[in-house]
């Protein structure tokens, strides 16, 4: 399903021409058809400064909106590290059979989950949760059979962390899910509109202020890429890199060569 807001730099471009039109519109046809009076301009102004006051108090709650989705994220991938890394540990208590094909599983599970973090398109989103869930099949698959065996406090230990590890990976796609509401954007948008259409209505001289005009416009349309950009898990250029997966995966790596 296409979300414009998965597309921070249109985003940019979008909120630009739209602005950029509201202002043109309150500076020419609205302020033609009703002109502004000389004993109301006050009165105007008060209402103008409420409206800019209003949509930096929006701009700035969607963004720290976007930054605790941002670190969310980051800190579920830590917790994703964390699980695999114990449970690697854990399949030591395992029979030897069993722990070494959990921890074959294991690897190319973090291969998978780093993948997960670092692939742009749909497809591919869809190809990696596909073999996502495969392999959590398998990893389930190979303790359960050695903890029904053996029914004991160490193997309870072992259940339990690869029930963390499945655990973990539902916590972290459900927070890449999480993203800022349509009715926040749309809200945020109005707001946006309403103040540069005043802006231009309350303009001395529209020829004169043309640049200064398009100012409004351009800044509250960079605030709405940089809030798309970090909201957008795939496609902004602030995104969360699985530095802890990675690293994990690479001390798997150096440890399936040592003798």
């Amino acid at each position: 399903m296409f979300r414009l807001t998965d597309y921070p730099l249109l985003v940019f471009f979008v909120a630009f021409a739209l602005l950029s039109l509201s202002t043109w519109f309150g500076a020419g046809p609205l302020r033609r058809l009703r002109p502004l009076q000389a004993d109301v301009v006050d009165d105007f102004r008060v209402v103008q400064g409420a409206l800019l006051t209003l949509l930096g108090l929006i701009i700035g709650f969607t963004f720290s909106m976007a930054i605790s989705r941002y670190d969310q994220r980051k800190n579920l991938e830590e917790s994703e590290a964390n699980a695999i890394g114990t449970e690697l540990v854990r399949a030591d208590l395992l029979p030897t059979a069993d722990g070494d094909k959990v921890r074959a599983l294991l690897r190319r599970y973090t291969d998978e989950r780093i993948r997960f973090y670092t692939v742009r398109s749909r497809d591919e989103e869809v190809s990696v949760n596909a073999r996502t869930a495969q392999l959590q099949n398998e990893l389930w698959a190979a303790v359960v059979p050695a903890a029904t065996a053996n029914p004991t406090q160490l193997m309870a230990l072992v259940l339990s962390g690869m029930n963390d590890v499945l655990n973990a990976q539902g916590y972290a796609q459900a927070a890449w899910w999480n993203r800022i509401p349509p009715a926040a954007w749309l809200l945020m948008l109005v707001i946006a509109l309403g103040c540069c259409a005043s802006l231009g209505y309350g303009s001395r001289d529209a020829r004169r202020e043309r640049w200064m005009m398009l100012a409004v416009p351009f800044i509250v349309a960079t605030s709405f890429f940089s809030i798309a950009d970090i909201d957008s898990p795939r496609a902004g250029v602030i995104r969360v890199i699985p530095q802890n997966l990675q690293s994990l995966a690479d001390s798997m790596a150096q440890s399936a060569q040592k003798p």
